[in-house]
């Protein structure tokens, strides 16, 4: 009953193009590559029609379709400075000399979708033609060229007006016939402003709400934090169609060590975040790559519940977001909970929750396993205590996955001295065990 509900509301609230069921995956040229144009002189890493081969190259090559990331994105820069002289959209000649929809057909033969960035005001932010004035024309000219995902980008446009601006190109977009991602930047233009979105989540796929990501851990945390606060209560309007998108994973650029990378992907894939990478896979490192082709936090990702995670504990150095997720026994679902580490004093915290103070109460129990890993962690029942330990900067995930009451397994719990505190957390050689609430 609670999935057949779940999934009625997507019915009422969803975008009505039938796409992104589960948060896209795929690649955006963005973060790692920017804006940079100079294709004489750094012609491996402009933005040109060569990068985003060799990058769809990549993802098939190196395992990431088999996994899920399906979608090619370009973003800014790719446009000439003027419109063609019939007013269409035109790439720049030099850095695209095949044009759009030649890339847009190698992509598509390597079984990949095709995406591509534009931005509802006068000029993108990059400072090439934007769509104002040209929302027909410019809705037609991506179906002709093939395009599955439209990315729409809000510089140089006044924030009142997309309320309004927004829904039309996407109508726009529906009324080609060809099915297309449609990925708004809207509320991130309206922060403070209680941005509708209710009706964001009708009209869109996925939607922008908060500041760019740079390649830092402050700027990933920042992300997070904002996320768990949810001070708009946008939290509630992710589902099946329609995502907050926290913005790209930098997993395997500079800026992260392992353990924060891992904690991007592991609060990502809690968050039921679209999974859009932005580094250079010629490149990346093994064990940054080992993260983005994790099978079981993309399962965990793709969930069909599609609920975003919420903070159900803030601590001083944990903070702890638990989301529902399949399988579901009668009216209980399981449970995935992650544990993050804020603490950057340089050892491992201890963790110690009593289940029922996470909301999991089933008198079946339930069997846990940590999500990176795989490793089974026995069953647990309500009164029992869990256990774990967390690194500096770093994430604990697991899944507490629901059992029928008549395969429940009798499981003897670990140190229960401190099973009476909502959270509790071992600091080595200073307090010892300290609630965090």
């Amino acid at each position: 009953m609670l999935l057949l509900l779940l999934l009625q509301s997507v019915v009422v609230t969803g975008l009505d193009n039938g796409l992104a069921l589960t948060p896209p995956m795929g690649w955006l040229s963005w973060e790692r590559f920017r804006c940079n144009t100079d294709c004489e002189n750094d012609p491996e890493f402009c933005i040109g029609e060569n990068l985003f081969r060799q990058m769809a190259d990549m993802i098939v090559t190196g395992g990431y379709k088999d996994v899920g990331y399906d979608t090619v994105i370009i973003d800014d820069c790719w446009l000439d400075t003027k419109r063609s002289p019939e007013g269409k959209l035109q790439p720049d000649p030099k850095r695209f000399p095949s044009g759009i929809p030649a890339l847009a057909d190698y992509i598509h033969k390597l079984g990949l979708k095709f995406g591509i960035y534009e931005d509802y005001g006068n000029l993108t932010c990059g400072g090439y033609p934007g769509i104002l004035g040209h929302l027909e024309t410019d809705a037609n000219t991506f179906a002709e060229w093939g395009v599955d995902y439209v990315k729409l980008d809000g510089c140089y446009s006044e924030p009142s007006t997309m309320d309004a601006g927004y829904p039309e190109f996407g109508d726009n977009l529906n009324k080609t016939k060809r099915p297309m991602v449609y990925s708004c930047s809207w509320p991130a233009y309206q922060i403070g402003n209680n941005p509708n979105y209710k009706s964001i989540a009708q009209h869109c796929n996925l939607w922008r709400n908060f500041d760019d990501i740079y390649d830092s851990w402050d700027s990933v945390l920042g992300i997070i934090n904002y996320y768990g606060d949810d001070k708009d209560g946008f939290g509630k309007f992710s589902g099946p169609g329609h995502w907050n998108d926290p913005d790209m994973l930098i997993i395997g650029n500079y800026g992260l060590s392992l353990d924060q990378a891992r904690a991007q992907m592991g609060m990502w894939c809690m968050l039921a975040a679209p999974l859009i990478m932005s580094a250079d896979l010629r490149t990346i490192r093994p064990e940054f790559k080992e993260i983005l082709l994790n099978r079981n936090l993309i399962k965990l990702n793709q969930d069909p519940l599609g609920v975003q995670a919420k903070r159900i504990v803030k601590g001083q150095n944990i903070d702890v977001f638990s989301r529902p997720v399949m399988p579901v026994y009668t009216d209980k679902t399981s449970v995935a909970v992650a544990f993050l580490n804020k603490w950057t004093d340089g050892t491992p915290l201890k963790v110690s929750f009593k289940m029922t103070e996470l909301g999991m109460d089933h008198p079946g129990g339930y069997r846990a396993s940590e999500v990176f890993t795989g490793k089974d962690l026995g069953s647990f029942k309500p009164g029992d205590v869990f256990n774990g330990s967390v690194n500096p900067t770093g994430i604990l995930v697991v899944k507490f996955s629901i059992l029928p009451s008549n395969k429940y397994v009798s499981h003897n719990a670990n140190d229960a001295t401190h099973s009476e505190a909502k959270v509790d957390v071992f600091y080595p050689g200073l307090t010892g065990w300290k609630s965090e609430l």
